[in-house]
């Protein structure tokens, strides 16, 4: 079994991933009348075929160290997760190696933080580490497979740090 250590979900390292939506740093513009921050257009939203929707995921917690051995990707489609509470959650991506996952990485985010994975990004299923586990997701919806599962030949284990 591998081990690998969460790191801070930053911009920078996640990019090859999908976009960090929080809302760090000075408003893009304020509306209603200067009593609201309008972050904007923080993430690229890539459904090929089909078009957006916005389900609601509840997922059980689960806590670290956290073991996983499936990851899955949506070929047809980005997929956005958005906290409905101020809890931070466990975010695993691969790289595509040759249409396979290549090694895996965690990220943790901060409190409030959401994630867009871009179409095609391998990665583990959703993993709140706080109740009430409960998430916005902004996906495609349309006709055809868009799923893909694998599951590695050995477990790996997300440590606590």
């Amino acid at each position: 079994m591998q081990e690998i250590a969460p790191t801070p979900l930053t911009a920078e390292a996640f990019a090859p991933f999908g976009d960090v939506l929080e809302t760090g740093g000075a408003p893009d513009k304020w509306i209603n009348e200067g009593a609201c921050g309008r972050f904007h257009d923080r993430a690229t939203l890539d459904f090929g075929s089909g078009r957006a929707g916005i389900s609601l995921f509840k997922a059980d917690p689960r806590s670290l160290p956290y073991r996983f051995d499936l990851v899955e990707r949506h070929p047809d489609g980005s997929q956005a997760f958005l906290p409905m509470s101020e809890h931070p959650f466990l975010v695993i991506v691969a790289p595509d190696v040759s249409g396979r996952p290549g090694t895996p990485r965690a990220f943790l985010t901060a409190p409030g933080e959401g994630i867009n994975l871009h179409r095609g990004t391998w990665h583990g299923v959703l993993t709140p580490l706080h109740a009430p586990g409960l998430f916005a997701v902004v996906d495609r919806i349309g006709d055809g497979a868009n799923l893909e599962e694998y599951r590695f030949p050995e477990s790996f284990i997300v440590t606590s740090g």
